[in-house]
């Protein structure tokens, strides 16, 4: 069934808390609403969003919003070692993880506590404590809004790197997502090298996904707000890579820098950056810096978007003048 509203409230479709609507929202629940509604002509000005926990609305949107109710999980192959899932993008993310901990498949425990729905995972390769989206697809379907034609994006289709996908870049705006399938194990593979996630897992009993997955909702219950109390969107900057020879310089400057190696170049953290420049804890308005975690943005009540964008564009600027690095909104900007 294919639902229709005119001036929708997005209130309750952005964990920032934006008070927007958009001039057109339409929910669809199946693949076949999709095609139906390609068919008839979508707006050019349109986006397709999840629980809208990586976006800012700057203002009411002109345009159309399409979400997706697509609610299925099946088991399309299954063996010894591992099983494919084929999960609806309309699925809430942490009920997907909760669903694949309950059923004793590996992968995504990690990921426990994202906000969002699992088409977004696809778009944006969500990532924490060392797992990424991108590394448990395997494919990932949609309808082409130009033709309406079919399309099945293989992993290396996808091009997932950090928190980045195709869709993000070429195929922005070009396809609906509607199921993503996911190979997750059935024996022992976790990923435990990030911070103490092993320590807390292994105090809470046996080495489980279902131990990590608490050990990781504690971890981020400690770090990060509770959007039913501060609005926000999670991390809001990426973590910036520079060069070999910027992190050389840079660690002549700063020794205390923490700086990580990968095969593009050197990756800084951004919430040290953050700190260093004297945003802890800070506040404008109705913005500020979350006080346990300087890559959070937190809108305390009554914020627009605007003010959290300029509040944004401060701190970046100040990292530059600071350290010259340029840092990304991992957040997407709708205007």
């Amino acid at each position: 069934m294919i639902n229709r509203y005119t001036q929708f409230p997005l209130l309750g479709h952005n964990t920032f808390g934006m008070d927007v609507q958009a001039a057109q929202f339409i929910e669809f629940d199946c693949e076949d609403d999709v095609f139906e509604l390609v068919r008839e002509g979508i707006d050019a000005h349109h986006i397709v969003i999840g629980g809208g926990s990586n976006l800012l609305f700057l203002s009411d949107y002109t345009g159309t919003v399409l979400h997706s109710r697509i609610m299925d999980i099946e088991v399309v192959e299954e063996n010894n070692d591992s099983v494919l899932l084929r999960v609806g993008s309309g699925v809430t993310w942490d009920d997907l993880v909760a669903y694949s901990v309950d059923n004793g498949w590996q992968g995504l425990e990690n990921l426990s506590a994202i906000p969002g729905e699992v088409g977004a995972s696809a778009v944006q390769n969500v990532g924490a404590y060392g797992v990424e989206a991108g590394d448990l697809i395997e494919c990932v379907e949609a309808v082409s809004v130009i033709d309406a034609s079919k399309r099945c994006f293989s992993k290396k289709e996808c091009r997932y790197s950090y928190r980045s996908s195709i869709f993000k870049h070429e195929e922005r705006g070009k396809n609906i997502i509607t199921y993503i399938t996911f190979r997750l194990n059935k024996t022992s593979k976790f990923v435990l090298t990030y911070g103490n996630l092993k320590e807390i897992a292994v105090g809470l009993g046996e080495l489980s996904a279902k131990n990590i997955r608490a050990a990781v909702m504690q971890i981020r219950a400690s770090k990060l707000p509770d959007t039913k109390e501060f609005g926000s969107a999670g991390s809001f900057f990426m973590n910036p890579v520079v060069s070999y020879e910027k992190a050389d310089a840079l660690a002549q400057s700063f020794p205390e820098m923490p700086m990580y190696k990968t095969v593009t170049g050197v990756k800084l953290s951004a919430a040290w950056l953050i700190e260093r420049c004297g945003w802890k804890e800070r506040r404008v308005g109705n913005v500020g810096v979350y006080k346990y975690q300087p890559l959070v943005l937190v809108n305390y009540g009554g914020a627009t978007g605007k003010e959290v964008y300029d509040f944004s564009a401060m701190v970046c600027q100040s990292v530059k003048e600071k350290f010259g690095v340029e840092l990304v909104r991992e957040v997407i900007v709708v205007e």
